[in-house]
């Protein structure tokens, strides 16, 4: 059996953005003397014209992206995940999301996936804090397939755009000749009678897994991929819920805020259903390697599988 093909989403949205830029001469990509790290390097290398690094000065990059989008182009402002939702909260809420404007945040290094860098880079809070800003999309894609797809979307999409993007080479599952992004549309990868588990990101993967040593104790776990957290699929989320009538949600992410709180909002106030989420437990991250944090932290296959298991 062939090794399955691995790829850091981060590298799928440098590719992304030099397919669009061939095509769309309006795109413009903004870094923060990051740009190997978050992989604009390769737009810089094809459309250096069209490339502004903003230095060490994130914040100041939201306010030129702005200017940007309002002269009619279409900036991607790119830099950490820490960074780009963190330190530059204000500009992106302020100027970005509060005039409504059509600025594209590349946000990579997200999670503690992010390993060695350590707990002040590996940012578990970005996501509830973008989908506090009203009109903001936030997506976070399962693998290159949906990455590339996702950031061709957002470019698309009329507004601000929050893209989650890892440092972390991970499983490519989907088919590119099959696939279809949608925002704010859900995908079942696997239909199921008992329980409902909802992944992100790099979860997705780690879930499906998890899914098959359930199936072995002969528990049929629905799979459920949520791409775009916000505006969540609400419809497919009730629709799994009211089947199975018990949810797990899976995220590289805090507990607080991320895709368990999106999901168990929607099921509180439409179908209340017994919830449980999986991710960052309220606690900060730590220096290490990648996939030794990952399952310290019980976001591998084998502990998700236990959890879910017992959960059932």
């Amino acid at each position: 059996m062939s090794e399955v093909k691995k790829i850091a989403t981060r590298d799928s949205y440098g590719n992304a953005l030099v397919e669009l830029g061939k095509e769309h001469n309006e795109l413009i990509v903004l870094d923060a003397d990051l740009a190997g790290a978050t992989k604009t390097g390769v737009f810089k290398k094809v459309f250096p014209e069209r490339h502004i690094d903003c230095g060490i000065a994130e914040a100041n990059m939201a306010g030129i992206a702005a200017g940007l989008a309002t002269c009619g182009k279409v900036p991607f402002m790119s830099s950490f995940a820490m960074f780009a939702a963190g330190r530059a909260f204000e500009q992106v809420r302020n100027s970005i999301g509060y005039p409504h404007l059509n600025v594209k945040i590349g946000a990579t290094h997200a999670g503690i996936s992010v390993g060695e860098d350590g707990a002040t880079h590996q940012c578990n809070e970005d996501i509830a804090l973008m989908r506090t800003i009203p009109g903001m999309t936030v997506i976070n894609p399962c693998d290159d397939v949906e990455a590339r797809a996702a950031v061709k979307a957002a470019y698309a999409h009329e507004g601000p755009v929050y893209l989650r993007f890892g440092r972390l080479a991970i499983p490519v599952i989907n088919d590119e000749a099959t696939y279809k992004f949608e925002i704010g549309k859900g995908i079942v990868l696997k239909e199921g009678k008992d329980v409902t588990v909802i992944a992100t990101g790099l979860c997705v993967s780690e879930v499906l897994e998890a899914a098959k040593m359930l199936a072995a104790d002969g528990i049929d776990a629905e799979v459920i991929n949520i791409h775009t957290i916000k505006p969540l699929d609400e419809e497919l989320v009730i629709a799994s819920a009211g089947k199975t009538g018990k949810v797990v949600t899976v995220e590289e992410h805090s507990v607080i805020g991320g895709l368990g709180s999106a999901v168990c909002d929607t099921l509180s106030a439409k179908a209340p259903t017994r919830v449980m989420k999986i991710g960052i437990n309220d606690t900060f991250g730590e220096s290490g390697p990648a996939l030794e944090l990952i399952k310290k932290y019980g976001l591998d296959a084998e502990s998700i599988y236990k959890k879910v298991k017992a959960f059932v």
